[in-house]
């Protein structure tokens, strides 16, 4: 069965899922502890497999799914026909919960998921570009339906732009070379494909570096995805967002496959979990408080059986808290 026409149930392991439910499952038992209907926000809907595990261990629960590929929707869709209308959809970026939110008929989420990065389905499908493993299109959008593809950033962005990029969100640190080989690559013939931008960064990078590095071409996708979708800078406005419609008592939980990702996580965690009274302060009024409890020590990361089981959860690092007050801008 071609990998488009096999159930998304069979195509997609979820990270850490039983980790995950863990954290989120206080805040929605806090929810119907209360008397409301347990909302759960799955920021990063994918194939649906940790909104799954979400809707069978909480029979009342609803889910909120954001994600801005449709198909991506429309499987996860097929694959949880059976909750019904416990399964709302928003085609969309994870910086719009709250009209995600307001659309499904609610004010606040009481647990939240964010599952970063490229999802299983969109590297599985060759065409789509994200996999340097193949050769497909040179596209990479999350969101097919418009915008920038990798191949327009490769054949018209200057060489230090290309530079600044793949330096800053591929953490690569043969940056300048790789950008100027597309650049005279590119003079001959524009880019189509990943098989060719794979050829040249093959030649723009030391052979000794992939020793210990990996495949030459790992850090510059990454990168190009990244711009491509702006996932960065979605997500530095998506997390206070979220922050702030988690009801008190509810529980954020996010996922990260990077450093930057996990950086940018962090710095939003901490600014509503540190105080914001001014040093010397002699009492920390109500208003300066932390908004969230820090519920990870550090980051939590997957056991060796979960990466034996699924490779693609290797580098997941997960942060979580919990809403322990109103956030300071309703307070």
């Amino acid at each position: 069965m071609a990998a488009e026409q096999t159930p998304a149930r069979d195509r997609h392991v979820p990270v850490m899922r039983d980790r995950v439910l863990d954290l989120l499952s206080p805040g929605i038992e806090s929810a119907r502890a209360a008397g409301r209907t347990p909302v759960v926000l799955d920021a990063t809907l994918g194939m649906g497999g940790h909104a799954e595990a979400v809707l069978q261990r909480h029979s009342d629960a609803v889910v909120v799914g954001i994600d801005r590929d449709q198909e991506a929707l429309r499987l996860a869709s097929d694959r949880l026909e059976w909750a019904g209308d416990r399964l709302r959809t928003w085609h969309g970026t994870y910086d719009e919960v709250s009209e995600a939110l307001t659309e499904a008929g609610f004010r606040e989420a009481d647990a939240m998921l964010f599952d970063l990065g490229v999802s299983s389905y969109q590297l599985d499908e060759r065409e789509r570009g994200f996999a340097y493993a193949y050769d497909a299109p040179l596209d990479m959008r999350m969101d097919t339906t418009g915008g920038l593809t990798a191949a327009d950033v490769v054949n018209t962005y200057s060489e230090d732009r290309l530079r600044s990029i793949i330096r800053t969100w591929g953490e690569e640190k043969f940056a300048q070379r790789i950008a100027a080989a597309i650049v005279s690559a590119r003079a001959e013939a524009e880019f189509e494909t990943t098989g060719q931008l794979v050829e040249v960064l093959r030649s723009a990078v030391p052979v000794a570096a992939g020793k210990s590095g990996g495949h030459p071409a790992k850090r510059t996708f990454q990168a190009l995805r990244i711009e491509v979708n702006e996932e960065l800078d979605v997500l530095e406005d998506a997390l206070p967002a979220a922050l702030r419609s988690l009801a008190v008592g509810g529980r954020l939980v996010v996922m990260s496959y990077h450093s930057l990702e996990d950086k940018v996580t962090k710095k939003a965690i901490m600014a509503d979990a540190t105080s914001t009274a001014p040093p010397g302060f002699p009492v920390e009024l109500e208003e300066h408080a932390p908004v969230v409890k820090v519920l990870t020590r550090g980051v939590d990361k997957p056991t060796q059986k979960e990466i034996d089981q699924n490779p693609r959860a290797s580098s997941a690092k997960v942060r979580a808290v919990e809403k322990i007050r109103p956030s300071r801008s309703t307070a």
